[in-house]
């Protein structure tokens, strides 16, 4: 049982900061537990009493006596209910949000090798599996130790041989628990395995479900959630087959004591040793030792599907995020914007291939820098490292003079905000996505920042204006709208440093270009990275980047690289020519 002694070891804190519940909820059920073994006690001096003769104020005596301890240990079963359900809730409530914190505080290089699904089935179907193990197995386990035990004392108190007589099938009892308890865990850990890749093919489906439409790919989909539907049923069926035999094994084992005390017992009533009421009680002692018995493979069950669950769920608390604040963190001031770019060589894994070699850049406060290149030069690898979605290398990224991972991530993002190309926009309002980047901006803000990102023609088309609802991850808008939002979010935020990552791909040229005019005006004094495949988009930058194979092929202005007749010259010219050949048309 090495995995539920960790399980809770792990767990130790969360029960530290509920101690209060669990004392007076392990008070409550042993209150509630020792008033239930008054009444076989109270049934066998009954019998003992009715056989000197009948006497019905004796009867009603006792009868009383039975309902209204009856009453009381109901009183404080409700009690250790209410009190350990509500302990497990709250844990349950911690866990939660120390998950989903570690989920914010988790990489890009985490996420990309973790499936969306798989984390919300921990999120979910894990934590409850844990809750079930904070709460109800402790109850039951509490409630199975203090009846077995008071049970026990009195039945030696009775006759201890009969007593040996009736827990002769423990051992037993004790080797088919762990046997099965083993099996169960096995199981749970498959079927919660196989639920994760379950929730993931739903959740790829849901959020593609135009490319499986558009590619008439609906059959093959189908099939192959029928495929894991199938398996999940298959072992969720052998998960119930051993849960399933776990309680008629130790009923079966149970019945044995039973028959060997009816026998024995029986025995001893003729020849006098124990009354009549007492064999009784024992027996009435001994049926409320049955529920125990059977709640331990209960017990065991809640505990082996927790501590399978918490492994899951701590595979992912317990990761060490690959990007962090630094030990010893630097606060400026104030940040200005001035970037430098020291000798920078990148590769996404440590052993693999540099994806940017050799980069030097100085982009002072106020300029503009535009990266221009192939797919897969590393454009975007490069604008990445500098609010530290990728860690880049020591001393190789500067923000005001001070490594970028040196600073508390807080103020390094706090001083930065991207526009990626593939906008990413919450289902709620408009206002509520352009304010995400700054909590408690005024509606006036929120509107004069979507102006600002050339939204103005279109809010008077939206039906609820900035209040519309824009559905998951912006389905109701074109590519162009949701880049334009999410750049008036960037612009609501007025960072110092404002990087646009293509981020205007999916708007024409006419109002990128009036987009960009309000930028200038916007940004100035900022500092402003572009990156795009378009001259037009660049043209205007203080200094412009070529990168080629992960290496700035060229550098300068528009003019200078127009002259120097290179790479970017080349596709200044081939983008003219298009333009061109398209006013033709």
């Amino acid at each position: 049982m090495k995995a539920p002694a960790k399980a809770l070891q792990y767990l130790q804190p969360y029960f530290a900061r509920h101690r209060s519940k669990l004392v007076w909820g392990l008070a409550a059920i042993l209150a509630s537990a020792l008033i239930g073994l008054v009444t076989p006690m109270l049934v066998g001096r009954a019998v003992d009493a009715l056989k000197t003769g009948f006497s019905a104020n004796l009867l009603l005596g006792y009868g009383g006596l039975v309902v209204g301890i009856a009453i009381v240990r109901g009183v404080f079963t409700f009690l250790q209910r209410m009190i350990l359900v509500t302990m497990s809730r709250d844990i349950e409530l911690e866990l939660r949000d120390r998950y989903f914190q570690q989920l914010e505080r988790l990489s890009a290089r985490y996420f990309g090798k973790s499936a969306t699904g798989d984390l919300m089935a921990r999120g979910t179907n894990d934590l409850s599996a844990v809750r079930m193990m904070c709460g109800p197995a402790i109850m039951y386990a509490a409630n199975t130790l203090f009846t077995f035990i008071g049970a026990l004392v009195l039945m030696l108190g009775i006759d201890p041989w009969l007593t040996l007589v009736a827990l002769a099938p423990m051992p037993i009892v004790a080797v088919v628990t762990k046997f099965v308890g083993d099996k169960i865990h096995q199981h749970f850990e498959r079927v919660q395995e196989n639920f994760s890749a379950l929730t993931t093919r739903v959740q790829e489906n849901l959020a593609g479900v135009r490319v499986v439409r558009a590619y008439a790919q609906e059959r093959g989909e189908e099939a192959r959630f029928d495929e894991l539907n199938r398996e999940a049923v298959e072992r969720n069926r052998r998960l119930a087959l051993w849960n399933a035999a776990f309680h008629p094994l130790l009923q079966a084992l149970v019945g044995l004591g039973f028959v060997a005390v009816l026998g024995y017992g029986g025995l001893l009533t003729v020849r006098g040793t124990i009354t009549v009421g007492q064999f009784v009680t024992f027996n009435l002692f001994l049926s409320k030792m049955i529920w125990p018995m059977i709640a331990i493979g209960y017990v065991i069950n809640l505990v082996q599907r927790g501590t399978a669950s918490l492994t899951r769920l701590r595979d992912v608390i317990d990761t060490t995020p690959d990007i962090a604040d630094p030990t010893e963190p630097v606060f400026p001031d104030r940040l200005v914007g001035d970037i430098a770019i020291r000798d920078l060589t990148f590769a996404y894994e440590a052993a693999g291939p540099p994806v940017l070699q050799s980069i030097r850049l100085d982009a002072p406060a106020g300029s503009t820098v535009a990266v221009v290149g192939k797919t897969g030069a590393g454009k975007s690898t490069l604008l990445a490292l500098l609010p530290r979605l990728w860690d880049p290398p020591k001393e190789t990224v500067f923000l005001d003079g001070i490594d970028v991972r040196a600073l508390p991530l807080s103020e390094l993002r706090g001083a930065i905000a991207v526009v990626p190309q593939e906008s990413f926009l919450f289902s709620t309002t408009l206002a509520d996505n352009i304010g995400f980047g700054r909590p408690g901006a005024s509606r006036d803000e929120i509107t004069h920042a979507a102006l600002q990102a050339g939204l103005g023609a279109d809010l008077a088309g939206f039906p609820q204006g900035l209040d519309t609802v824009v559905g998951e991850r912006g389905i109701t808008l074109s590519g162009g709208q949701k880049q334009r939002v999410a750049l008036a979010r960037a612009i609501l935020k007025s960072p110092r440093v404002l990087i646009l990552d293509d981020s205007l791909s999916a708007v024409d040229t006419q109002t990128e270009e009036t987009i960009l005019a309000n930028l200038r005006t916007v940004f100035q004094g900022r500092t402003v990275f572009l990156v795009s495949h378009r001259v037009s988009t660049v043209q205007h930058a203080d200094q412009i980047l070529v990168l080629a194979d992960g290496r700035i092929a060229e550098r300068g202005t528009h003019a200078e690289l127009l002259a120097a007749g290179g790479h970017y010259a080349e596709l200044a010219l081939r983008q003219r020519l298009e333009a061109e050949l398209a006013a033709v048309r």
